[in-house]
């Protein structure tokens, strides 16, 4: 049977369903269709305001390559600079192919990059070095905890060294149902309770963060990258297959075959949940020993390195806590108050 006419135009062979509508369009007609969703969600969520200078979190992957090909289509009638910052968190023989998928792009769009790296930025730690760390701990899965602070961190820093006034990341709607699964499963209250909206203000002197992708689904993710024929790197990080994310997502898939409208009601009940007052946490301070947004002494960033530098890498970790207690005095820790969960591998800026 030969493949319909494009609904839009009406003149193309379409070249695909859209996943969640059914919906047949040709690839031009598509393309069109998810920038012009990604645009609203900007303008309706205020996200980028004209004149922002935008700090695109690159990873090589697919979701970082398509949000800034997309952001910088939509550059001009939002009235914001783009750059590219990348993180090179010292993972051998997965990185350094990222990265020049990276490079590759920036050259390709005539957009700035600036490359930070964990090495410069905490003391010579490389997620290698942390890796081997753990090794002997029995929580090989921590490996991510570690990344997605450090990550979270670096790519801050970054983006003051560019001059930005927001940085943006490619979480999809997958990744961010992926996550409020995850906090259920933990029964994590106060991550779920901030885990809602299209990104965080910028509290305590922290840059604006926002997802524009947050209600585009990875289907259509892949399918926008295949259209516009992006070129992006797509290998597995090779400390992800420990993860608890993986379990989330096979869980998410089988919810989704079940219930096709399952990772838009996950992402969308996260907006809905508010904290009892008895249950909210307090207002968050500054970080003792870098000034960083905090909710106690150290931030999760700061916590996580004390307790690598003091050869004790679970003293931030869960129960491990409590050891930085020891030692000197209380310097419990606890992530951000914004922002993806400190122990989930984030698949991409």
């Amino acid at each position: 049977m030969p493949a319909p006419q494009c609904a839009s135009c009406n003149k193309a062979r379409a070249a695909l369903r859209r996943p969640r509508s059914g919906q047949a369009l040709c690839g031009t007609c598509f393309c069109a269709a998810f920038e012009a969703e990604v645009l609203h969600t900007v303008v309706a969520g205020r996200l980028l305001p004209p004149g922002a200078v935008v700090a695109v979190g690159a990873s090589g992957g697919k979701d970082s390559t398509v949000l800034a090909h997309v952001l910088r289509e939509l550059a001009p009638r939002l009235g914001i600079s783009l750059r590219l910052v990348a993180v090179d968190e010292g993972i051998g023989g997965y990185r350094d192919a990222a990265l020049a998928a990276v490079r590759r792009q920036a050259a390709r769009w005539e957009l700035p990059l600036t490359v930070v790296a964990y090495a410069d930025l905490f003391g010579g730690w490389t997620m290698d070095a942390v890796a081997r760390s753990t090794a002997g701990s029995g929580r090989s899965r921590s490996c991510c905890t570690f990344c997605g602070v450090l990550r979270r961190r670096a790519l801050e820093e970054g983006a003051r060294l560019v001059g930005a006034t927001h940085v943006v990341t490619g979480h999809n709607a997958d990744d961010m149902a992926e996550t409020v699964l995850m906090n259920f499963l933990r029964g994590d209250a106060g991550r779920l309770a901030r885990g809602g909206g299209l990104g965080s203000p910028g509290e305590g002197g922290a840059l604006p963060r926002c997802r524009p992708l947050q209600l585009a689904s990875q289907k259509e993710v892949v399918l926008y990258a295949h259209f516009r024929r992006l070129d992006y790197f797509s290998e597995e990080c090779v400390y992800a297959p420990e993860a608890f994310r993986g379990h989330a997502r096979d869980l998410l898939k089988r919810l989704e075959a079940a219930r096709p409208s399952a990772v838009l009601d996950l992402v969308h009940s996260a907006e809905r949940l508010a904290l009892a007052p008895a249950a909210r946490p307090p207002p968050p301070g500054a970080c003792a020993r870098c000034g960083a947004l905090a909710s106690r002494a150290l931030c999760q960033a700061c916590a996580l390195l004390d307790g690598l530098n003091r050869g004790r890498p679970r003293l931030a970790i869960g129960k491990g806590r409590r050891g930085l207690d020891e030692d000197g005095p209380p310097r419990e820790a606890e992530p951000e108050p914004s922002g993806p969960p400190a122990s989930e591998p984030v698949p991409a800026f």
